[in-house]
């Protein structure tokens, strides 16, 4: 058994005492380990295994197949290995990136279909979205309760709201990833970093290769929301990182670089990265998320700082920054579509 704590989240979260004391639990696992686990229910259990089934479906099919699942409109859809960079370093993972399916986007960044290969696909991987997605929002309201009455909103159902609020209609999104078996070359998956986001549910297979990083006192992390400061990279050959052992049946949760910013640091961004096993892997990481257009102030602000993230340009740079030559970022550049996120809420 893993060694990271392991929670049962409740169908309904409505502030009980009992809520309280789980979301303290939570966030005192997060603030010690970085992460928690969450015991997945039957049906979410069987949702994985379609996904997962899917995915092995799709990752093997020929490289013209996958890669004609592609558009220029969002980031939607294929990414071979190597096309990801993280710290200017190419990542071996293949992913089906899956955003919001905007079949008539506003003409926004990031806004459009998602070029999915078949129905079946599609199918499996939308009633995996469902299911974490209500589970996020459960989360969320947990992970409130837990962060005290100091919580602007106070302690029960107003600030228990408090993060969920900001991510009903989110820009909720999954990445679908296949892992090569290690090579005579290299042993790297995907290089330290943290997850630009709010909050991320993972579910990984029996093969393993996920590596995070406990809050270490005294370490100080860059800001990844901030100019000039990135967390990729971070630490990645260090010492301080703690495997993380697959779990039958078990969902990883750790927070993002939005739950830090929101909570002044009470919640860490968890800096992680994936080393080649000696076989393909799968996993499915799903990012619960603010509205495209909101626009994200601490909940304990300080006298004098008037920092504000607007989340759907963080996120829209974070995908530039990883994916430089992909169509939609050069769409991006050439049509300037960075500067219609002003009016965007």
């Amino acid at each position: 058994m893993s060694g990271f704590a392991t929670f049962q989240v409740p169908d309904r979260v409505t502030g009980t005492a009992a809520d309280e004391a789980l979301g303290r639990a939570m966030t005192a696992a997060w603030q010690r380990d970085g992460i928690f686990q969450i015991a997945a229910d039957a049906g979410q259990r069987a949702r994985t295994r379609e996904a997962m089934a899917a995915s092995r479906r799709f990752f093997a099919r020929p490289p013209a197949e996958k890669a004609a699942c592609v558009n220029d409109t969002s980031y939607s859809g294929y990414i071979a290995s190597g096309e990801e960079v993280t710290a200017g370093e190419r990542d071996a993972s293949e992913i089906f990136t899956i955003t919001p399916d905007l079949t008539d986007g506003p003409g926004l960044p990031c806004h459009g279909p998602v070029p999915w290969p078949d129905p079946g696909y599609r199918a499996a991987m939308e009633a995996y979205l469902a299911g974490v997605g209500g589970l996020g929002e459960r989360l969320l309201r947990l992970v409130a309760l837990g962060l005290g009455p100091g919580l602007e909103g106070g302690p029960g159902p107003a600030g228990m709201d408090r993060l969920a609020g900001l991510t009903r209609g989110g820009w909720h999104h999954m990445r679908v990833l296949r892992f090569p078996a290690a090579s005579r070359t290299t042993e790297r998956g995907i290089g330290a970093h943290t997850d630009y986001g709010l909050l991320v549910i993972a579910a990984q297979d029996e093969v393993g290769g996920l590596f995070v990083r406990p809050p270490i006192a005294g370490e100080r992390r860059p800001r990844n929301w901030l100019p000039g400061e990135s967390t990729a990279g971070f630490a990645q050959d260090s010492p301080g990182w703690t495997y993380v052992t697959p779990v039958p049946g078990v969902l990883t949760v750790f927070p993002g670089d939005i739950l830090q910013f929101l909570t002044g640091g009470a919640l860490l961004s968890t800096p992680h990265k994936v080393r080649l096993a000696d076989r393909e892997r799968y996993t499915l990481a799903y990012f619960h998320e603010p509205r495209f257009g909101a626009r994200i102030r601490p909940l304990r602000p300080d006298p004098g700082d008037d920092t504000v993230i607007h989340y759907g340009e963080h996120f829209t740079r974070m995908f530039m920054r990883c994916y430089p030559q992909r169509a939609t970022t050069r769409r991006i550049e050439a049509e300037g579509l960075l500067r219609r996120l002003g009016a965007v809420r």
